[in-house]
């Protein structure tokens, strides 16, 4: 791994401050160990995003300077987007012989490690990055032999004929561990002269004076759960760049900073999203059907929520299936346990045979994109662009989106490397604007593939909900095309959705068995999940009164549901009647569903630690 001296010095400081913090661990944090500025609120958020250092005294005479790297490219997020737009700049390089100096910098301490994806994907970006793909010995080992799909009653399974041309037809595709792709990108972006930082996390954007993006910054390290500065306490690097890409993935720390400060949302539906939650099992080899894809909608869901499941069966050297639920984000009940739902669906008559007598390796969770075409924000503005799941290429009735991705990856990188190379180009400090990226993408397959399934989630918001989306998908989709001559609207932003708790009826969930289904707790123990204890919650609340005035109060505090790894909890407070929330920041798998259904929209997700968050192998 390329590294400059400067950078792995600060790697080092990094390496050994973690290590103190294990050889030390500080106590447990307690959201009333602060004062707070109200006598009846306990102060739960310390984070410097809300409470500026410039007004805490304990930070007066810190060092604040940070060290200055320089870049021609920079990437913020080593998924399949932002890796596949580095390996493509630096092989239109080579080809060309012109030397760029590409960043990558990633929050997961390893390449791949906070990936998470059904998978099933459509090779067709991989074929065109590495057309010998199966040479360099992609992860790519189990094709689709057999395709499934069907409607679950609560006892019975009711099978739906995929037709030639329909959206959930895999044929040619292959069932993966999409962390495993990554990380193998990963290695072929390093063979090409790519600098990976993992463990980095990209925590600010930097701008010229001019107002375009010249950068990012990492994040600091050394900073107490209160938020005051410890002895250890080192200062992120910043990173320059010409032109910076942003591939965070799914709601995107940076890019919600982006889409404000350009306003690129402005000529854009909100966009909506879902929750997928995944376990990879070990079964039976007798259950054992290599190559075989399931899906289902229906039970336990009603016909007005949206979701469904996928059972793969994987090849890869040992009786692998990885199963997983999605549950559309704009659903009404606040009683709504997407993780509950998903242990209940394991019990299905239909389920049920295949995961008996097998065993549970993994467990993870991530929010999707699913607006889809309608819900497109502007991706290119001064110095920098968007790409991949950041602002939402997934294909929704396809329940795919790394095949795009890749291609925006590569698509960006083609444009950013002829506007750099352009000898016309003068040379000037502001950060360089690639319109030709868009442009360049509404000509690509991608916006077509977009644009003819971008009916298809929206038509599911009618009276029959989930069942007349089919329906519109079998005449509409399949006959037109997608080319019909209307496009329909989402309800809005998930947030808004949720009806208060006075209106809607509790939802009695069966208790797990613990073979089957499992309890939240030991589910996210097969995570990896970990966080050094002693850093400021990442989960910031704008206003810390908020959620026992509002959210319990109208919704009975809904956070403690849709969050898939007990990150929140309402307790009683220590004195006195009433109750508090309880952050319980080192679960937190970065989904981000707090930040997107959040009916207060109060929750703010932030960057922690770099290397911190789930430790996910071959999710």
């Amino acid at each position: 791994m390329l590294l400059t001296l400067s950078c792995f010095a600060a790697r080092l400081c990094l390496c050994s401050l973690k290590a103190l913090q294990r050889e030390h661990p500080p106590p447990l944090f307690c959201a009333r160990q602060w004062s707070s500025s109200s006598s009846t609120t306990p102060r739960i958020t310390s984070h410097y995003t809300v409470y500026p250092r410039e007004k805490d005294p304990r930070w007066e005479g810190v060092d604040m300077e940070r060290f200055v790297d320089e870049a021609d490219v920079v990437v913020v997020g080593a998924g399949p987007a932002g890796l596949s737009a580095a390996i493509r700049l630096k092989q239109l390089s080579s080809e060309q012989g012109k030397e760029l100096r590409v960043c990558v910098v990633e929050k997961a301490s390893q390449i791949g490690a906070h990936t998470v994806s059904g998978a099933c994907i459509e090779p067709i970006a991989l074929q065109e990055l590495f057309p010998d793909w199966k040479e360099r010995g992609a992860p790519l080992h189990t094709p689709v032999t057999e395709d499934k799909f069907g409607i679950l009653t609560e006892k019975y399974r009711i099978p739906v004929p995929i037709l030639p041309g329909l959206p959930m037809n895999n044929h040619g595709n292959y069932i993966v561990r999409l962390g495993h792709l990554v990380s193998w990108l990963g290695e072929q972006a390093e063979e090409l002269g790519v600098e990976l930082y993992p463990g980095y996390a990209a925590s600010e954007v930097l701008f010229h004076e001019d107002g375009s993006v010249k950068g990012i910054a990492t994040n600091d390290v050394g900073i107490s759960k209160d938020g005051s500065p410890k002895d250890t306490f080192e200062r992120g690097m910043e990173l320059h760049a010409k032109v910076t890409i942003f591939g965070e993935g799914c709601h995107g720390h940076l890019a919600k900073q982006l889409y404000k400060h350009f306003n690129l949302r402005q000529h854009c539906e909100p966009q909506t999203y879902a929750i997928g939650l995944k376990e990879v099992w070990v079964i039976d080899e007798k259950k054992w059907r290599p190559g075989r894809v399931e899906h289902t909608v229906g039970w336990p869901l009603d016909r007005h929520s949206y979701g469904g499941s996928f059972l793969y069966h994987l090849n890869e050297g040992e009786p692998l299936v990885a199963l997983g639920f999605v549950v559309g984000l704009d659903y009404q009940n606040p009683y709504m346990n997407p993780f509950r739902e998903f242990q209940r669906w394991k019990h299905h008559p239909t389920v049920l045979p295949t995961l008996e007598g097998g065993k549970r390796i993994a467990y993870g969770a991530r929010a999707l994109n699913e607006g889809g075409f309608q819900s497109l924000p502007k991706l290119t503005f001064p110095g920098g662009l968007l790409v991949g799941c950041s602002p939402g290429f997934m294909n929704v009735p396809k329940i795919k989106g790394t095949h795009s991705a890749m291609k925006s990856g590569m698509m960006a990188a083609e444009s950013i490397f002829s506007k750099l190379t352009n000898e016309n180009l003068q040379s000037e400090t502001e950060g360089l604007c690639v319109p030709e990226y868009e442009e360049n993408l509404k000509n690509s397959w991608i916006w077509k593939e977009l644009y003819s399934v971008r009916n298809i989630r929206p038509s599911c918001h009618g009276l029959f909900g989930v069942y007349g989306g089919m329906v519109y998908t079998g005449i509409f989709y399949w006959i037109l095309r997608g080319k019909e001559p209307w496009t329909l609207k989402h309800k809005g932003l998930d947030s808004d959705q949720l009806k208060p708790a006075k209106d809607c009826t509790p939802i009695e969930y069966p208790k797990p068995d613990g073979k089957i289904s499992f309890d939240l707790l030991s589910s996210v123990a097969l995570s990896g999940t970990n966080h050094e204890h002693d850093q400021p919650p990442h989960l910031t609340l704008k206003n810390d009164s908020v959620p026992v005035n509002n959210n319990l109060a109208i919704y009975d505090g809904p956070e403690q549901r849709f969050c898939p790894a007990g990150v929140y909890e309402y307790v009683p407070v220590e004195t006195g009647d009433g109750m508090r929330l309880q952050i319980n920041a080192q679960n937190c798998v970065h989904c981000k569903t707090c930040d997107i259904k959040d009916p207060s929209q109060n929750i703010n997700w932030v960057v922690p630690e770099g290397g911190g968050g789930p430790a996910y192998n071959g999710m």
